[in-house]
């Protein structure tokens, strides 16, 4: 029996190699970590797989940016500004955007992600529908991640008022 041995590395360690695979026109597969992207990624189980950004991205593509403290970052575009040079993203899990990302900070463009063992197009029908139900739900699921968290707090006094 052949046991494969993996390595974790960060993203400041493989983004030269990524740079230059991505500028020769290659493609790169990684598996995300975090919770920002959820429900769509899953740390530990899902994959995507990144192309060089085009010219002019559009609304709902997910890329991978460096912000300006140098982190990487994989979110959704949910703007483009008239000129198509500057974004606005957010991860499917969060509830604040981050505006004024310029073209020349995107690394990279998810055109395939792996979601257990499938794996999908960005191009999907039934994964453009998906883009505009979360983003659009985005205020409803706020407020009920808001009455939720009310709950639990109140919970919790009842739970140690009757302790």
């Amino acid at each position: 029996m052949n046991s494969v041995k993996t390595k974790e590395l960060q993203l400041e360690q493989l983004m030269p190699l990524w740079k230059e695979r991505l500028e020769a026109g290659q493609s790169v597969r990684f598996s995300p970590k975090g919770i920002s992207m959820l429900p769509l990624l899953r740390q530990g189980t899902d994959s995507v797989l990144l192309s060089p950004p085009p010219a002019r991205l559009k609304k709902y593509d997910i890329v991978l940016y460096q912000r300006e403290d140098g982190k990487y970052v994989l979110h959704r575009i949910i703007e483009v500004d008239e000129t198509g040079m500057f974004y606005t993203c957010i991860g499917d899990n969060q509830f604040v955007k981050e505006p004024g990302l310029r073209h020349d900070q995107m690394i990279a463009v998810v055109t395939v992600f792996t979601r257990g063992k499938r794996e999908h197009s960005v191009k999907e029908p039934g994964y453009r529908l998906y883009c505009y139900f979360w983003h659009y739900s985005r205020p409803m699921r706020y407020f009920w991640y808001r009455v939720i968290r009310k709950l639990r707090v109140w919970g919790k006094r009842l739970k140690s008022k009757i302790n």
